[in-house]
């Protein structure tokens, strides 16, 4: 076996490093695998693996919450939600940094997408906050760590990847990630209130504040948002729509949306369908490979016996969490989060389950480690938006960033203590049917 992982390992390193596409280098090395280890015929396997993985009726909603993403990137979301939250925000210590957390956490709820959640609400709010005088590391922390939470709080195109890779249920999957999501908007909004504390002088002063009809009033633009977050999360929650039929409920609502704000033509709605596309294809190609890698690896037995290996040392299960974090924190540190999802499933699935974890569980700590990589370099991608959007450099973000990368590893910590926090509502769902 250790010859077998050696050899794999570096083919891995050497087609990655080598700029090759991550699809091409997943089939490159379930290729390898067959063919040398294995009595295999690798043509009729990858053929018919690749067909099998592509067909699957979840990856329907994974194109459609991309187009609602895309939709919404495009309209005037972000505008209309900083200018729905900010009156409320003027006499919370830390005041509109908070815009950043629960923007944030509002967006994701709609778009899936980490990177789409750091564009979008970061073109809003850097310059604004900006020019109010707010601390700058903070505002590049806030958004950095915030941004994050697109992978975590439903409609979530990581956890749909998650769950074709797994064959667990999308719907329950969604469901776990409510409660956590809420938990690291607290725990950074808890954060953005003690370093207020701690640093009065650096917080500008409150602005006038606004009779309550007024607040209210402008409070309005935010009703949109409320109303997509109810058309696709409420559906599948109250059981009237699947995942892929709420998926194609937020696209219709996105459009309406674009289109009475004045944001939807022609050059937006073809731009949207493009990178809609784009991205779709870019997924389900690695999808296809990883399905193809896992069927490689069950054949070379690498897994079962990696598993049988570690299960041989007698860590205990907290301690192969331990483990397991520092792996993917590693890993993340170079590949982008779905790479990493479909790269490390077939590996370590077979060991998580004989640790006695929940796979829904499970789902929503590695999308969470997932998330604190997406905030460290050399590859952390809402680094490179932030830097694209401010110029700054990129380790300068990267230390900006670093309190909420420690909140979201405080995180693990509680849904590793308290595991109802995930497993709360998918179970109380499955009672309900």
């Amino acid at each position: 076996m250790l010859t077998i992982m050696l050899v794999l390992f570096f083919a891995l390193l050497l087609l990655l490093g080598s700029g090759v596409w991550i699809a091409f280098a997943l089939l490159g090395l379930g290729w390898l695998g067959l063919s040398q280890f294995t009595s295999i015929p690798v043509g009729d396997m990858m053929a018919s693996d690749i067909w099998s993985a592509s067909y699957s009726w979840e990856l329907t909603a994974l194109p459609l919450f991309i187009w609602m993403g895309e939709i919404l990137f495009r309209s005037r979301l972000a505008e209309d939600m900083f200018t729905g939250l900010a009156p409320w925000m003027q006499r919370v210590p830390g005041r509109l940094l908070h815009t950043n957390v629960i923007g944030c956490g509002l967006f994701a709820s709609v778009s899936g997408s980490s990177a789409a959640t750091c564009a979008t609400m970061g073109k809003m709010t850097i310059p604004e906050l900006t020019r109010r005088g707010y601390d700058e590391k903070l505002v590049l922390g806030t958004l950095a760590g915030s941004a994050t939470l697109g992978l975590l709080i439903p409609p979530s195109i990581i956890l749909i990847v998650f769950a074709v890779a797994t064959d667990q249920s999308i719907a329950r999957l969604f469901l776990a990630g409510v409660f956590p999501g809420l938990m690291l908007i607290g725990l950074f909004a808890a954060y953005i209130m003690i370093w207020a504390w701690l640093n009065p002088s650096r917080v500008p002063p409150a602005e006038d504040r606004l009779p309550i009809m007024e607040r209210l009033w402008r409070s309005r633009r935010l009703l949109p948002m409320l109303l997509l977050i109810v058309g696709v999360i409420g559906s599948i929650y109250a059981g009237i729509a699947s995942p892929t039929e709420a998926a194609a409920v937020g696209v219709v609502l996105s459009l309406a949306l674009a289109y009475f704000s004045g944001t939807l033509n022609r050059t937006n709605f073809e731009e949207g369908l493009l990178g809609t596309v784009k991205t779709s294809c870019m997924i389900a190609f690695i999808l296809a490979g990883a399905s193809f890698l896992t069927a490689a690896m069950g054949f070379t037995r690498m897994p079962a016996e990696l598993a049988s290996w570690i299960t041989g040392m007698e860590l205990s299960p907290i301690m192969l969490l331990v483990a397991l974090t520092l792996f993917f924190i590693v890993l993340g540190c170079f590949l982008d989060g779905i790479s990493v999802v479909v790269l490390t499933t077939s590996i370590m699935l077979p060991m998580v389950e004989a640790a006695g974890f929940n796979l829904i569980w499970f789902g929503i700590y590695l999308v969470i480690v997932v998330e604190m990589s997406q905030i460290t370099p050399p590859v952390g991608f809402n680094l490179f938006v932030l830097q694209g959007l401010t110029g700054k450099n990129l380790l300068r973000i990267a230390w900006a960033a670093l309190p909420f990368f420690l909140l979201m590893l405080v995180g693990i910590v509680l849904i590793t203590v308290f595991p109802d926090i995930v497993t709360y509502l998918p179970e109380a769902m499955a009672n309900r049917r």
